[in-house]
Parts: structure tokens; C-alpha cells; sequence
């Protein structure tokens, strides 16, 4: 298992097999491995991934000791198998060269914050009457139990509406833009724009 990250940029459709398929379309950042973690020193094997900003170059001395993250977008530890860490050294780069023969990818990422929803939108509830002179037209009515005296865990209420995280499995890869680094896979993914997606492979 292979790991990349991305960052989401748009959708938009291309013309294949005389047909029109939509993708949306990732761009893969500069990334970095300025750590790799072992069993035998850390317990645990992974490796950490400096994600750098677009379009600025940032300084990160070999050996350096404290570190200013103000040049850093994103640092990100991913955990991996002995030896598939064991693959990587330190100031590797990551790059969309590991998706040469690549057909199916795993993406993931939070959902979309769509902030606070009630009951009756969160949950797709159709409400009371209407008429007759009814109060309750988008009510919850009561959300506890005569036993055993409050409100059991799972309860359908209102609160913010997804934000939460999603994984997609065999998402075909349509497109691969080495001169511009950006990756197209086939239908939506989740986040917004801008965020950064997860790619296991």
C-alpha cells in the first residue's frame, strides 16, 4: 500500500472513448520525507511528509534541529507498514511517478461542512399537520423515554450537517498531467476545494 496526497482543485470532464467522463481533477504538491520512523527505534514504522506551499520555496537544512513552520504548509506523519517505510529515505520526494501503472486509488477526506441543520433537513423528517391549528409544524417533539429517563445515545437531532470522514475505494484514475502534477480520477471527491485528499494505492 502506497500513499500520496493532494490537494483538490475543481471537476470538470474530458472526452474518452468518444465520451464525455467527469473527473475531478487533483493537484499533487512538492512533498517531502524528512523523517522515517522505525520499529527497532520508535516503536512504530511510518514516515513524515512535508507538504510544501504552492509557489514558494521553502529552507530545510539537513540536520537542522528546530524547524520554522512558517514555511510549511502542512507536516503530516502516515503511518505504513516495515516495509513499505523502509522503501523510503530521508529527503525523498514524492511524486506522481508511483502512479505509472495505477488503474484504481483510494481517496480520503472530511465531507463538506454544510454547517447547522435541524432535525427535519438533517434527517429528511416530514414534519406534522399542517392545518387545524397546529404549532408543531417542524418540532422534534419529545426526545427522551418514560425508562430510562433520557435520551438514549443515537437519538436523530439537530446538529451540523456532515463534516464527517469519508473513504471511497476503487475510484479509477483517468488522467495523470506530469508537466502540471495534477492527477484526474473519475466522478466527485470529498472535501472542498483547496483541501487536502488522502491517495492509497
Amino acid at each position: 500500500m502506497a500513499w500520496l496526497l493532494a490537494s483538490k482543485l475543481e471537476m470538470t470532464r474530458i472526452v474518452k472513448w468518444n465520451d464525455f467522463v467527469p473527473v475531478t481533477l487533483l493537484k499533487i504538491p512538492t512533498l517531502k520525507v524528512v523523517a522515517v520512523k522505525t520499529l527497532e527505534i520508535n516503536w512504530y514504522s511510518s514516515i513524515v511528509v512535508w507538504v510544501l506551499k504552492d509557489g514558494k520555496e521553502g529552507k530545510l537544512e539537513e540536520g537542522k534541529k528546530s524547524l520554522n513552520f512558517s514555511e510549511f504548509s502542512k507536516i503530516k506523519e502516515v503511518p505504513l507498514k516495515s516495509e513499505e517505510s523502509s522503501k523510503f529515505n530521508v529527503w525523498d520526494e514524492i511524486t506522481l511517478d508511483i502512479l505509472e501503472w495505477v488503474e484504481l486509488v483510494e481517496l480520503t477526506w472530511y465531507s463538506k461542512w454544510k454547517w447547522f441543520a435541524w432535525a427535519m433537513k438533517r434527517h429528511n423528517f416530514s414534519g406534522w399537520l399542517k392545518t387545524h391549528g397546529s404549532k408543531f409544524h417542524r418540532a422534534l417533539w419529545s426526545i427522551g423515554t418514560r425508562k430510562p429517563r433520557r435520551t438514549k445515545p443515537g437519538k436523530k437531532m439537530h446538529w451540523h450537517m456532515w463534516d464527517v470522514k469519508v473513504t471511497i475505494k476503487k475510484v479509477s484514475v483517468e488522467l495523470i498531467n506530469k508537466e502540471l502534477s495534477v492527477l484526474g480520477v473519475r466522478w466527485p471527491v470529498p472535501g472542498a476545494r483547496n483541501s487536502l485528499i488522502s491517495i492509497k494505492f
